[in-house]
């Protein structure tokens, strides 16, 4: 999705759109792009918000939830409510109202001096599907995976707002890590990247792609336009990897051994 900064009533009305086209085609939950309703900026986040509240867009969210009859996850800038600043939201909503919103604990060093970072790790149960979400550079973190897997996760979606490069070249940065998130933690992964040039200078080349519990890609999309991709989740894929000795990890961890996650905070030896 193209998500211009500022535009919250043209980003709704495209969000309302690619929702009713995702029911139409059967499907149960539409995971839209890191700040897909309020845009991308590194200046004066707030402005994206163009003038409305927060409280508004959840509402307007939650009617296009119960119009589509979907679950939707969907990014926007949520101020903080002393005043602090404002934090990169990823609100999971439905045809009765909010069911959670993340909060990106993990900010990218250029978005350090201008976002509040969030302090909590969230699991969602919805029909019997149990999901976590992280937020673009999170996916760098593979901790983060591995808690969500042994807090009940059995798909992790990853919405990115990640510019630069072709789609072809954002693919294959994708490649050398949402794979291992999936197939090191038995789970699924969904990822999905705002598309094309915003007046914040900033040009995303799309992207979206959902990988299974053994690692393998279900299925992607690569376009510079706006796009649907429509991934089904068989959790019986699930079984398949969990219940084989070799192929799930988790149960075989140790985790005495990884007490310096914990308090070890140094820098590489080479930077």
């Amino acid at each position: 999705m193209h998500s211009e900064p500022g535009e919250v009533g043209e980003n709704l009305k495209k969000i309302r759109e690619f929702s009713l086209n995702a029911a139409s085609n059967g499907a149960h939950i539409v995971c839209f792009p890191e700040l897909s309703v309020t845009g991308y900026l590194l200046k004066d986040p707030i402005k994206g918000l163009g003038g409305f509240s927060f409280d508004y867009i959840v509402d307007s969210l939650v009617r296009i939830a119960d119009e589509s009859s979907n679950l939707i996850i969907a990014g926007l800038v949520e101020p903080d409510k002393e005043g602090r600043g404002a934090y990169i939201a990823q609100v999971v909503i439905g045809a009765n109202g909010i069911i959670g919103i993340y909060r990106k604990t993990h900010l990218s060093p250029l978005e350090k001096n201008v976002y509040l970072s969030g302090n909590e790790l969230l699991i969602h149960s919805i029909d019997k599907l149990s999901f976590g979400i992280q937020l673009c550079y999170e996916a760098h973190f593979p901790e983060i995976s591995t808690i969500m897997a042994l807090m009940g996760a059995e798909l992790i979606f990853i919405p990115h707002a990640s510019p630069r490069g072709s789609p072809e070249e954002k693919f294959n940065s994708w490649m050398r890590h949402l794979k291992a998130r999936a197939f090191d933690n038995g789970l699924f992964v969904v990822s999905c990247n705002q598309v094309g040039k915003t007046r914040g200078n900033f040009a995303f080349p799309g992207v979206a792609i959902g990988i299974g519990p053994d690692g393998e890609i279900i299925d992607y999309l690569l376009t510079e336009k706006e796009d649907m991709l429509l991934i089904t989740i068989d959790k019986k894929q699930l079984s398949q990897v969990r219940n084989n000795v070799m192929r799930y990890f988790l149960p075989h961890r140790r985790p005495e051994l990884y007490a310096r996650i914990f308090y070890e905070k140094k820098r590489h030896p080479l930077s």
